[in-house]
């Protein structure tokens, strides 16, 4: 899908969109509840949709509402049949569900595109190799069989805090204890809070025993009760962007409170008023595409800690840099560090292109608010905001479908 995004300033009263990320979290704990409750306050992208369809074929009892579902039920060392899991592209319901996959003796698949097979799984399958599990990986599956047994497990702090998370949820099963290490440096260190605070609710102990070691008491069980979804800091960078662009946003359904890590958002911008800044996002990568596409239309800006951005749904640094050269900004990417140099936006004169990356899309029709263009691959955004348009067009952003456009006045922009 292209559309045709014209200039055009936002204004208006939105409520965020519920957060993805707790989401997920919270409907594999109510999952594997006892007993079935509800998760309200869901947004059916593309993402929780695999989620939902993974627990479901694991075992889970899921009905899905109006705005949410009721959950739970699911006995992660029921054995059987083979299974296979859908992930779609979701790298979070992947590497969660992957360690709750291992708890019994089943062969479970898990189906993917390429490009999420591509993306780092290697503590897993170390984990595999040293506890001699059935690991396979090919280009569109990964096929595994436990049972996973305790352990003493040693993570990378610096590839994906997901890897932890998913021990999380399945350590506390077991007959033993066990105990997870996070191996310096430590990234993305909210979202590892995200998952304790989520684990905490559901009454799942995770002992913290100093740097960075976190001990797992055995035989535990997941507290049933009904939540509501809070909303998202990461979905609201965009909105807060349309403020630093000249926009006029009211911002609901924000918990300054939240665990999660992308409400750090707000302080960012505030340091790119007037001045070019550097930013350290290794513990927010998530918003490494919108702080581009905002350093564009400010003063620019040096990010540290983006090497995580190129094991994304795309290379989000390099893409991000290719995009904004239509705008007539020059970007540089390095290892782990991206700088965004200061010059004067103008109007592409091509079609700009989301790579199939939802956070790409989204950044790149927050920019063209300002000068107006076209967006390629729109689509992506049914990843995790399928709203997202609506919601622009909602605040006053003037957005057509671009083949319509042409059909109406026989030419192009």
């Amino acid at each position: 899908m292209e559309l045709l995004i014209q200039q055009s300033q936002a204004s208006g009263t939105v409520t965020a969109p519920p957060s993805k990320g707790m989401a997920h979290r919270q409907l594999i704990s109510a999952a594997l509840g006892s007993e079935v409750r509800a998760v309200d306050n869901l947004d059916w992208s593309e993402d929780i949709l695999a989620t939902l369809d993974c627990l479901q074929a694991l075992g889970a009892c899921v009905e899905r509402k109006e705005t949410g579902v009721q959950i739970g039920g699911l006995d992660p060392f029921a054995n059987g049949a083979p299974l296979t899991l859908p992930c779609r592209e979701s790298g979070s319901t992947l590497r969660f569900l992957l360690p709750l996959a291992l708890l019994s003796g089943r062969e479970v698949t898990f189906l993917g595109t390429p490009r999420l097979l591509e993306r780092p799984l290697e503590p897993y399958e170390r984990i595999c190799a040293q506890q001699r599990l059935f690991y396979d990986r090919q280009a569109d599956r990964l096929t595994v069989r436990g049972p996973l047994r305790p352990d003493e497990f040693e993570i990378q702090g610096d590839l994906s805090s997901q890897f932890v998370s998913g021990l999380f949820f399945a350590l506390p099963f077991l007959s033993a204890p066990s105990r997870v290490t996070i191996l310096p440096p430590v990234e993305s260190r909210p979202y590892i809070d995200m998952t304790m605070a989520v684990l905490r609710n559901f009454g799942i102990r995770i002992v913290g025993v100093g740097n960075d070691k976190y001990h797992i008491p055995a035989k535990q069980k997941y507290r049933p009760h009904p939540v509501k979804v809070e909303g998202d800091w990461s979905s609201a960078a965009y909105l807060q962007a349309l403020n630093f662009l000249g926009g006029n946003v009211r911002l609901l359904g924000l918990d300054p409170l939240s665990p999660q890590g992308d409400k750090a958002f707000d302080s960012y911008l505030k340091g790119m008023r007037g001045k070019k800044p550097t930013l350290n996002i290794s513990d927010t990568p998530d918003l490494g595409p919108i702080l581009m596409a905002v350093a564009a239309a400010g003063h620019g800006v040096t990010l540290e800690g983006t090497h995580r951005l190129q094991y994304k749904e795309s290379d989000r640094g390099a893409v991000m840099a290719q995009e904004l050269e239509k705008f007539g900004i020059q970007a540089v990417v390095d290892e782990n560090r991206i700088w965004v140099e200061d010059g004067v936006l103008r109007t592409p004169t091509e079609p700009l292109d989301s790579h199939g990356d939802h956070r790409i899309a989204m950044a790149l029709a927050v920019l063209l608010t300002l000068v107006g263009g076209r967006l390629c691959d729109a689509e992506a955004v049914g990843k995790s905001w399928p709203g997202f348009y609506e919601t622009l067009q909602g605040l006053g952003i003037v957005i057509q479908n671009a083949e319509e456009q042409n059909s109406e006045d026989g030419s192009g922009i």
